[in-house]
Parts: C-alpha cells; sequence; structure tokens
C-alpha cells in the first residue's frame, strides 16, 4: 500500500518517547475509555538493547506533522515468532495499511534471519480497535485468542492483609536471590499457557524493565514441606491502578488456598499504596481455573484484548 501524499513515515528515537506515549494513551482513550500507558514503559521499550530502532520501528505523521500512528517489531523467540504492535487513531487506514506492509516485510527478514522457513506474526489489538481488522482479514490475519482485562475497587476497609492458609508464609523479593525464585516460578508455573515465551533470567530483567521495578510487591510463598510453591508479582500502570502481572503456582500445590491468598494480598498491598484499584489480565482459554477465581473475589470486565495471527513464508 502506497504512502498517501502528505504522510511521511521515520523510524522512532529515544527522544520520541514522549509523543509515542501520548499517542498510545489518546488510543488507549479511544478503545477503553482511559489512559493505559506510562512513559517509562515507552522509554524502556524504546531503549531496549535487542531492539533496532532504525530498522525495527515506524512513526506515521500526517500532512501537519501529527503523529498518528505508530509500528513496532519484535523478535523475542530467535526463531519463526515473530511480535508486531501498531498504534493508530481512526481515519488513518491507508497510512496503517503502509505500516503492515513495512511490519510484515521486516519481520519475514527477522525470522530469515533466524533460520525459520516461515514467520508467525503475532499482534494484539483491542476488540473494537481502531485498526481495521477486516482489512487485516483481506490481508490473511486470523484472530486465534482472547484475553480479559478485569479491575475491582480496592480499600484499606474492604481489602485487610489476609492472614495466609496454613502452612504458608510469603516474602517479598527485596534480595537478589528470591529474584532468582521468582523468574524460576513464573518460568514453571506459566509453563503450560498459552504463548508463554521461556526467558533466562537476564532477558527476563531486560523485558520486565527491572531497573524500574519496585521489588517490594513481587512475592514469593512458600508452603511448609514443600518450599517455594508460588509468586505474585505486582506494579503500577496508569491512571492510578496496581496490576498484577503474574499470579503463578504450582501444580502439586493447587487447590490449597494459594492463588486466592495471594489474590487478597495483591487487593490489600493496593489499598495500603493508596491506589484505588486492582487489576490484571487473564487468558479467557485458561483452563486453571482463574477466571473463576478472579470473578469470584468481585473482579469484573475492563476490556478485551484479542491475538491476531499471520503466517507468511521466508524464502
Amino acid at each position: 500500500m502506497a504512502l498517501p501524499d502528505g504522510m511521511t513515515v521515520r523510524p522512532a528515537t529515544g527522544a520520541d518517547a514522549a509523543a509515542v506515549c501520548a499517542l498510545l494513551n489518546r488510543v488507549d482513550e479511544i478503545e477503553t475509555g482511559q489512559p493505559g500507558t506510562d512513559l517509562d514503559e515507552v522509554e524502556q521499550e524504546l531503549a531496549h538493547p535487542e531492539l533496532d530502532l532504525a530498522r525495527d520501528s515506524w512513526l506515521l505523521h500526517d500532512p501537519d506533522g501529527r503523529l498518528v500512528g505508530y509500528g513496532l517489531v519484535r523478535d523475542r523467540s530467535g526463531g519463526e515468532r515473530i511480535d508486531l504492535d501498531q498504534y493508530l487513531l481512526p481515519d488513518q487506514l491507508a497510512g496503517g495499511l503502509h505500516l503492515f506492509d513495512l511490519m510484515e516485510a521486516r519481520a519475514v527478514e527477522l525470522a530469515r534471519r533466524n533460520g525459520a522457513e516461515r514467520a508467525v506474526l503475532h499482534l494484539l489489538l483491542n476488540t473494537e480497535p481502531t485498526t481495521d481488522t477486516g482489512s487485516m482479514r483481506a490481508r490473511g490475519w486470523r484472530h486465534v485468542r482472547r484475553h480479559h482485562a478485569l479491575r475491582r475497587e480496592v480499600s484499606p476497609h474492604a481489602d485487610p492483609v489476609p492472614a495466609p492458609p496454613a502452612g504458608v508464609r510469603l516474602r517479598d523479593c527485596a534480595a537478589e536471590a528470591d529474584r532468582r525464585v521468582a523468574h524460576r516460578l513464573i518460568q514453571q508455573t506459566f509453563a503450560a499457557h498459552y504463548d508463554f515465551k521461556p526467558r533466562d533470567y537476564p532477558q527476563w530483567l531486560q523485558d520486565i524493565g527491572a531497573e524500574s521495578v519496585d521489588w517490594s510487591g513481587v512475592w514469593v510463598a512458600a508452603l511448609d514441606g514443600h518450599g517455594d510453591v508460588a509468586v505474585l508479582r505486582t506494579g503500577q500502570r496508569p491512571p492510578a491502578t496496581a496490576w498484577a502481572y503474574n499470579i503463578g503456582v504450582l501444580p502439586e500445590a493447587r487447590g490449597r488456598g494459594i492463588g486466592g491468598h495471594l489474590l487478597r494480598h495483591f487487593f490489600a498491598d493496593a489499598a495500603v499504596r493508596g491506589l484505588p484499584t486492582a487489576a490484571l489480565g487473564v487468558d479467557t482459554g485458561n483452563t486453571t481455573g482463574a477466571m473463576a477465581l478472579y470473578l469470584g473475589h468481585g473482579m469484573e470486565l475492563q476490556f478485551a484484548v484479542d491475538t491476531w495471527a499471520l503466517e507468511l513464508p521466508t524464502a
């Protein structure tokens, strides 16, 4: 798709972080009703050592110089799987299709470099996105999965710090050794989940932006006679929302109330920190009972996100 007259495309740089963050939040507001992107997240993304901004990112400007689109391609697998991001303001279909041309071509190049016979592209979009999904289907993209973002209001009165189940003890990850335990437990408890990508410890630290993580919001749960069996990793996302990135319990320790305890601990900690809302994302195809657990603790649907996929040959 040719770039419309007057529009321009160029790679992003670290200096563009604020403009990109503003665009992402504008798209968030259109799709979900509120901003959901923090400037630190964008700065970390643009500074990621494995990202070649000159070849893996694109900023789309309209004839007036306004930033109206952003594309990013990331090779996290070292194989055929390539992840794409696209954020586009409404009524920018032609420019968005041009971005798809650029992103798809770069994804094929990356998969070919990895020695793969095909490129498997994945893109996350809101269920009511600003991107035109009809045009995506015409390009061969297909919907493959849905995730729900759930939320719940919290308060110190309604969410006191819960007493742990018998034999269970929580500790935060202020110590380096406990951060390594948290990493190991995340790798183990999420290994069978859809779209899980194993990462070694240094890769994981890079991906979560470890330099800005508040490790007092990451906990490991130990069970008498079993050792460390569960992990809870939380953080903060705009607007003033506590976010649970991971709640994982080893299979042999499930059914003891540990997952529910971690969830209630998450609510209580958010309230102690003065945050009015706690939220998390869950795969609707999750077979561990996570959705029922979250709904049973008063969480409600905020918005949903779809995974779209496209397979392209590399030869």
